[in-house]
């Protein structure tokens, strides 16, 4: 069976798309290993289905490469929105997306036609524990130390959607991801695995991060990533309320705001890489 895909990124977080307004997909969880293998499929950190919805303008799936569902992806999220509006699907600049962690509003960047950036509401971040989830008796995680790997990191949790652990570093370029991160990411107290973000303060408005993702690895950048980072800044008083801060992954930067009330908005760019054709086995 042949597959038309489009390769997308969002700074460097890349993904296969499929416009599923045109084409059926039966198995994604097998469809995003094999799309996403770096050496017999066409590589990417993970599979983005665009689907009809009820409740918004469009619905989107999202499948990390190993197959795991996630609940929300903020580079893929742009991602959509830059091929629903490239693509003629919708002349709206203000849409919303359908995701498994509700609905989000984006608010696109056009120049010549074509968006540059988009603006998402990703909506309140989730610091109640039990709703992460992570095992443990305290009611929010907050700066607890945690055993990984035989050494201790002070961890704070928050879901965006999807869990996040987020450490500080000084030096975030010296550590081993490949060794350390499945430790993260499969350590017992989260029993739906992990997200990890190790975060290097550069100043009071910019933050320097690395990210381990379940179910990809390492990845140049994720958007729920780095959420979570700039809000466990602003809870440890290391940046503002209702105040950018700039994210610095290895892809490139987003603009991050924790407001006052709880909502996180989050601002980046989204690219198209190339369309291409597929044979998927049968």
């Amino acid at each position: 069976m042949k597959l038309h895909f489009t390769k997308m990124h969002g700074i460097g977080n890349d993904y296969v798309c499929i416009n599923c307004f045109e084409q059926q997909v039966a198995e994604p969880e097998a469809l995003a290993a094999f799309v996403s293998h770096r050496h017999f499929g066409i590589g990417s950190d993970g599979l983005v289905l665009i689907l009809p919805s009820q409740q918004a303008d469009f619905r989107m799936r999202m499948f990390n490469a190993d197959g795991l569902e996630s609940q929300m992806c903020g580079n893929a999220i742009r991602c959509v929105g830059k091929y629903v509006y490239d693509n003629r699907m919708t002349d709206k600049t203000t849409l919303t997306i359908e995701t498994l962690s509700g609905i989000k509003q984006l608010d696109l960047s056009v120049a010549g036609g074509l968006v540059q950036q988009a603006e998402v509401d990703m909506g309140k971040a989730i610091l109640e524990a039990e709703r992460i989830p992570v095992k443990t008796e305290q009611e929010v995680f907050l700066d607890q130390p945690v055993m990984v790997g035989g050494k201790a990191y002070n961890l704070t949790c928050v879901s965006m959607g999807n869990p996040h652990a987020v450490t500080f570093i000084d030096d975030i370029d010296s550590l081993n991801l490949a060794e350390i991160g499945p430790d993260f990411e499969h350590h017992p107290f989260f029993p739906e695995r992990i997200n990890t973000e190790f975060v290097q303060v550069m100043d009071h408005n910019t933050l320097k991060v690395r990210i381990w993702e379940r179910g990809s690895g390492e990845t140049m950048a994720c958007g729920t990533g780095a959420c979570a980072a700039a809000v466990v800044a602003v809870l440890k008083g290391i940046c503002g309320y209702n105040r950018p801060i700039t994210l610095q992954l290895r892809g490139g930067r987003l603009t991050v705001t924790y407001q006052k009330d709880g909502t996180v908005m989050m601002k980046g760019e989204a690219a198209k890489v190339f369309d291409g054709v597929i044979e998927i086995p049968q």
